[in-house]
């Protein structure tokens, strides 16, 4: 037995935030958001809606594609920095809305690297036979924590949520290895300022651990199969900044149309960005059967967290 994704879903709100309305709204332009982070535009939710209700739209998606109803779930994780309230959880939130009637739900807390964490939460929990369908999700309402007169940092972020049904696999197909990691002693470089409560970010700190860290754990997800650079079929970097990006598809030696890129439409969508890109890979058929691909992640924390995964039930 494998364990692996039998579903995906993503959610992402209607309203359109351009680089050209960030014109006017801070001093920065297009051209200078667009050549350093790779970001053109990105998703603002509206004010009536949360966190958990793109949560739930992002759900009904995965679990349609996965043929899995509601109350055939054991347990949903939730990986969110901008839950509506600290409690009751979102998580909680999401399984009343579902119908989870027989689910156990928390919601956990690693940043941009949640949905690694989730997904293999999950793996442990199916392997050891105490639960058979999980449903992992990332999802975050950014804007609410965006400092929108920072123009370092409120050109980057957006909101979105991204869904996966974690289940059994042939053994040849799902998670084949992963990594998941932390450094304490970075927080002060991406934290939530305690009076403010807006999100405050030391970027070239951030870029520095990046750039090394996400190619380092992509390669080491794949050697630690026994496979080759060269095998790997499909990229799925955290959408943080294209240049990040860059660095761990170059490390891997893969071409350009190899690498999910939705960071030009949605900006930095923390723990939604690799699920939301996961969930337009599959629908797109970018993302094929028997593909071998790998998700990496890093975030506040500091954390990071990569996976290969064999695609396919």
């Amino acid at each position: 037995m494998g364990v692996g994704v039998l579903g995906t879903g993503h959610y992402a709100p209607t309203k359109v935030l351009t680089n050209k309305d960030l014109e006017k709204i801070v001093d920065t332009s297009d051209e200078w958001i667009r050549t350093r982070t790779g970001i053109e535009e990105r998703r603002i939710a509206e004010d009536d809606m949360d966190t958990s209700e793109m949560a739930f739209q992002a759900s009904l998606v995965a679990l349609e594609e996965a043929n899995v109803r509601g109350e055939e779930l054991d347990l949903i994780l939730v990986a969110t920095v901008t839950p509506d309230t600290p409690f009751p959880s979102v998580s909680c939130m999401l399984q009343q809305k579902l119908g989870a009637v027989n689910a156990a739900a928390m919601d956990i807390s690693a940043a941009c690297a949640g949905f690694m964490y989730g997904m293999v939460t999950a793996k442990q929990f199916i392997e050891s036979n105490v639960y058979k369908k999980v449903l992992v999700i990332g999802a975050e309402k950014l804007s609410k924590i965006t400092d929108w007169e920072d123009r370092n940092t409120c050109v980057l972020f957006g909101d979105g949520a991204g869904a996966a049904v974690i289940g059994e696999v042939s053994d040849d197909k799902g998670i084949l290895s992963f990594e998941l990691g932390s450094n304490g002693s970075g927080g002060e470089h991406l934290y939530q300022d305690a009076n403010t409560g807006h999100l405050k970010m030391n970027g070239r700190e951030v870029f520095k651990f990046a750039v090394r860290q996400m190619p380092e754990s992509s390669v080491n997800v794949i050697e630690k199969i026994g496979y080759n650079k060269e095998d790997v079929d499909y990229l799925i970097p955290h959408q943080a900044n294209i240049r990040i990006m860059e660095a761990a598809r170059e490390k891997l030696g893969i071409s350009e149309d190899r690498m999910a890129t939705t960071i030009k439409k949605y900006g930095n969508n923390s723990s939604a960005s690799i699920p939301m890109a996961l969930s337009e890979g599959v629908k797109s058929g970018r993302i094929k059967d028997d593909d071998l691909v790998v998700l990496v992640g890093f975030g506040a924390g500091l954390t990071w967290g990569a996976i290969a995964l064999r695609w396919g039930r």
